[in-house]
C-alpha cells in the first residue's frame, strides 16, 4: 500500500528549490559556492559566466613584489633619463642664448657695440651695490647709518659703507642731480611743444581750416561737340614707384597706380626696380608688361649701378628725356596703394599756387589691428600725420616729406638741386633745401593712401633706426645753410631748434637718459631725487595727449608709454649714430613686408582693371604666356626658412638694470618709483625676448 502524498513537504520543497535558483542568478560570481545539488542549472550558468573575471582576479593577486620593484625601478630609470635631459637642454639653451646676443644687431653698427658695453658696464655696477645694498639692509644701517667721524668701533664692511655714504653725498649725487635737473628742463619744454601742437590741431578742427582749391578737374575740363573730354586740361603727371625685392607686395603697388582715374595719355608711370634678386626682376617685368598690353603707359627701370639707395635710384629715373615734358611727379614706395582719385584730389591744389613745390597726403594702414606692436605704431603715426603735419602744414607751410604719397612740382625739385645721396633720408633733405629756396607745402589730412606697418620688432627696429639717424646726418650737413639762408629769422629758429634739435635731437636723448640712466640711478644714489610727477604724472599726461588722434587705442595707453620708453635706447643709438658719422648712420635696410593689403584689395583691383581689358584691343603676348611659370617661382620661393625670436642685448642688459633698481627702490619703500621700475623693467625684458610683434626668418 502506497504512502499518501505530503502536500505540505511538496509545497515546501517547490518553494526552497525556487528561492534557491534565484539566489544563485542574483549572486556575483565570486561570492558562489559549490555546494547543493537542487541548483545544479545555477552552478553550471555560473561556470560560464565567471571564468574571465575570475583569471583576472586571480592575477591581480598573484601579482608578487618582484614584479613590484621591477615597475618602481623603470619609473626610477625614467626620471633619472628626464633629469639627466634637463642640464642637456640648459647647455644647448645658454648657447644658443650666448650665440644670438653674442652678434650685434646690424653688422655695420660700431656705435652700437659701444653702447652695449657701456650698458653691460653699468649693469655690473648696479648688481654691485645691490649687493652692497642687501647686505646693509639686513645689518639695520639703512635704518641707522654709521658715520666715519663717530666714535663707535666700526667693522671693516661697516666703515666700508659709512665711506661710500660719504662718497656719494658728497661727490656723485651732486652731478646726478645736475644732470637731472637738465633732463627735466627739456623734458618740460618738450611736453609744451606738444601741448601747443595739440592746441594748434584743435584750432584747425574748431575752425574747420583746410586747404581749398580754385578749381576742380572735373568743373574744368572741357568738352567737345562729340562728348570726348578734353585731355589737355589736365597736367602731365610722373608717377614713379621705387622698390628693391619687394617681392609681397609689388602686385598691389603697381595695380593700384595704374588703375587711377586720371587720362592715360596724360600719365606715365615709372617702375624703379632696385631688385638684386633675379627671380623678382623677373616678376616685376611680367607685371609691368602685362599692364601695358592693357594700354597703361608703364615702363620698367633697373639700373646696373645701384648706389644711393632711393635717393640714387630716383634720381636716375629723373635723368630720363621724357621727364622734362611732364610738369608733376607723384611717388609711391612699393606698398603703397593710392585711391583711383589720388591725383584728382591732390593736382588741383598746385593750380593758383605757383609757389607750391609739395602736395603731402596722409597715411593709412592696412594692418594696424594685427598685433600689439602694429597698434603702438599707429599711435605714434597717428599723432604724427594728424596733429605734427596738420599744424606745421596750416601755420608754417612746411613740414617734412614722408618719403611717398605725396607730388612734387618738377621745377620745384630741379630748383633745389633734386634727389642727393648724401643721407638715408633723403625726403627730408630735399624738402628742408625746397623750403630754404622759399617754397611752401601743403598737407591734405582728409586724403588717405593705404600702406603697411612693420609687424616684427626686427623690422620696426631697422626702419626706427635710419628715421632717427637720417635727421642728424642732415642737420650737420645743412646747419650753415640754414644760417645763410635768406629765409626770415622765425623760419630759420623753427628749422633748427623745433624740426631738428627738439624733436630729433633732444627727444630721444632726455627719455634713454631720464628714464634708462637717471632713473635707476638715483635708487642707488638717494640724495639725487627724481620727483614722482616727472616718473609718472607728467609722462601719462602726455599719452593721453599722443593718443588723441586715435580714441580707439586708449585701452593701450600704459603699453604704448612703457613701449615708447623701451624704444629710446634705439633712437638714443640711432642719433648718436647720425651725430657722430658712425657706420651704422648710411645703413640701409629695406623695412620688410608681408603683403597684408593685398589678400583683400587685389580682388578689387582685378575688377577695376576689367574695363581696360575691355576697351582695349589685346593680343596674347609671349611674356604673358610666361606667367604662370614666374608664379610657380613666386610660390616657391615664399616657402622660406621657419621663423624664431631674437635675443636684443641692450634691450636685455636694461631690462635687468630696471628690475635691479626696482628691487633698490623697495628696500627704500618708494612705492611708485618701484612700480615703474618693475613694469618698465618687465616691458624691456618682453621686448629684448623677441615677444613683441611677429617673428621673422
Amino acid at each position: 500500500m502506497s504512502r499518501a502524498t505530503n502536500h505540505e513537504f511538496q509545497e515546501w520543497w517547490n518553494k526552497q528549490r525556487e528561492a534557491d535558483r534565484e539566489l544563485f542568478l542574483d549572486k556575483k560570481p565570486d561570492e558562489s559556492s559549490s555546494g547543493g545539488g537542487g541548483g545544479r542549472g545555477g552552478f553550471l550558468n555560473l561556470e560560464i559566466r565567471s571564468p574571465a573575471i575570475d583569471q583576472t582576479v586571480e592575477k591581480e593577486r598573484s601579482r608578487s613584489a618582484r614584479q613590484l620593484s621591477f615597475v618602481c625601478l623603470l619609473r626610477f630609470h625614467q626620471i633619472a633619463v628626464s633629469l639627466a635631459a634637463v642640464p642637456g637642454g640648459v647647455v644647448s639653451l645658454v648657447r644658443t642664448a650666448n650665440r644670438r646676443i653674442a652678434s650685434p644687431d646690424s653688422p655695420a653698427d660700431s656705435s652700437s657695440s659701444r653702447l652695449y658695453r657701456a650698458i653691460k658696464a653699468f649693469l655690473i655696477v648696479v648688481l654691485l651695490l645691490l649687493c652692497f645694498e642687501l647686505v646693509a639692509f639686513f645689518k639695520g644701517w639703512h635704518f641707522s647709518p654709521p658715520s666715519v667721524g663717530s666714535a663707535e668701533v666700526l667693522g671693516l664692511v661697516e666703515r666700508v659703507y659709512a665711506n661710500w655714504l660719504e662718497i656719494r653725498a658728497n661727490y656723485l649725487a651732486p652731478p646726478l642731480q645736475s644732470l637731472t635737473n637738465l633732463c627735466i628742463i627739456l623734458f618740460l619744454v618738450q611736453s609744451v611743444d606738444r601741448v601747443v601742437l595739440i592746441l594748434g590741431c584743435f584750432w584747425i578742427k574748431f575752425r574747420r581750416l583746410k586747404p581749398k582749391v580754385v578749381v576742380e578737374y572735373t568743373d574744368a575740363v572741357s568738352v567737345d561737340e562729340e562728348g570726348n573730354v578734353n585731355v589737355e586740361d589736365y597736367p602731365m603727371v610722373l608717377v614713379q614707384i621705387p622698390m628693391c625685392n619687394e617681392r609681397e607686395v609689388y602686385q598691389q603697388s603697381i595695380a593700384a597706380v595704374c588703375i587711377m582715374d586720371w587720362p592715360r595719355e596724360r600719365m606715365l608711370v615709372q617702375v624703379l626696380d632696385d631688385s638684386d634678386d633675379l627671380d623678382v626682376q623677373l616678376l616685376i617685368k611680367a607685371e609691368v608688361q602685362k599692364w601695358q598690353n592693357r594700354g597703361v603707359r608703364i615702363l620698367y627701370r633697373h639700373r646696373l649701378l645701384r648706389t644711393g639707395y632711393k635717393a640714387g635710384n630716383l634720381k636716375s629715373a629723373m635723368s630720363c628725356d621724357y621727364v622734362k615734358d611732364c610738369e608733376f611727379v607723384a611717388i609711391f614706395d612699393a606698398d603703397f596703394q593710392p585711391g583711383p582719385d589720388f591725383l584728382k584730389k591732390t593736382i588741383p591744389h598746385f593750380k593758383g599756387h605757383d609757389d607750391l613745390a609739395l602736395v603731402q597726403t596722409r597715411w593709412a594702414f592696412v594692418n594696424k589691428d594685427e598685433n600689439l606692436l602694429t597698434r603702438l605704431q599707429n599711435i605714434n603715426l597717428s599723432f604724427h600725420f594728424e596733429v605734427e603735419q596738420q599744424v606745421n602744414g596750416v601755420f608754417l607751410n612746411f613740414f617734412g616729406f614722408n618719403g611717398t604719397a605725396g607730388v612734387w612740382r618738377i621745377k620745384a625739385l630741379q630748383d633745389c638741386g633734386g634727389w642727393l645721396e648724401r643721407t638715408t633720408v633723403e625726403d627730408m633733405d630735399v624738402a628742408v633745401r625746397a623750403h630754404l629756396c622759399g617754397w611752401k607745402f601743403i598737407y591734405l589730412n582728409d586724403v588717405k593712401c593705404l600702406c603697411e606697418l612693420p609687424e616684427s620688432y626686427e623690422a620696426y627696429k631697422k626702419q626706427q633706426h635710419r628715421w632717427h639717424s637720417g635727421p642728424m646726418q642732415l642737420f650737420r650737413l645743412c646747419f650753415f645753410d640754414v644760417i645763410r639762408s635768406k629765409i626770415n629769422l622765425s623760419k630759420k629758429v623753427n628749422l633748427i631748434f623745433l624740426f631738428f634739435l627738439l624733436r630729433k635731437l633732444i627727444l630721444p636723448f632726455y627719455s634713454f637718459t631720464l628714464f634708462c640712466i637717471i632713473l635707476p640711478l638715483t635708487m642707488f644714489l638717494p640724495e639725487a631725487q627724481l620727483p614722482a610727477w616727472v616718473v609718472c604724472y607728467v609722462p601719462g599726461i602726455m599719452s593721453v595727449l599722443n593718443i588723441l588722434p586715435a580714441p580707439r587705442s586708449f585701452p593701450f595707453i600704459v603699453p604704448y608709454l612703457l613701449f615708447e620708453n623701451t624704444m629710446s635706447v634705439t633712437k638714443f643709438n640711432a642719433m648718436i649714430s647720425g651725430l657722430f658719422r658712425f657706420g651704422s648712420s648710411y645703413e640701409w635696410i629695406v623695412t620688410k613686408k608681408l603683403g597684408r593689403s593685398s589678400e583683400t584689395d587685389l580682388v578689387a583691383f582685378e575688377k577695376e582693371s576689367d574695363p581696360l581689358v575691355k576697351t582695349t584691343n589685346l593680343h596674347r603676348s609671349s611674356s604673358e604666356s610666361g606667367i604662370d611659370e614666374l608664379n610657380k617661382i613666386e610660390s616657391s620661393k615664399k616657402s622660406g626658412k621657419p621663423k624664431r625670436n631674437r635675443l636684443y642685448r641692450k634691450e636685455l642688459a636694461l631690462a635687468f638694470i630696471l628690475l635691479t633698481a626696482s628691487v633698490r627702490s623697495l628696500l627704500s619703500a618708494q612705492g611708485i618709483h618701484f612700480y615703474f621700475l618693475l613694469f618698465q623693467g618687465i616691458t624691456f625684458l618682453v621686448v629684448g625676448l623677441d615677444l613683441i610683434g611677429e617673428q621673422v626668418s
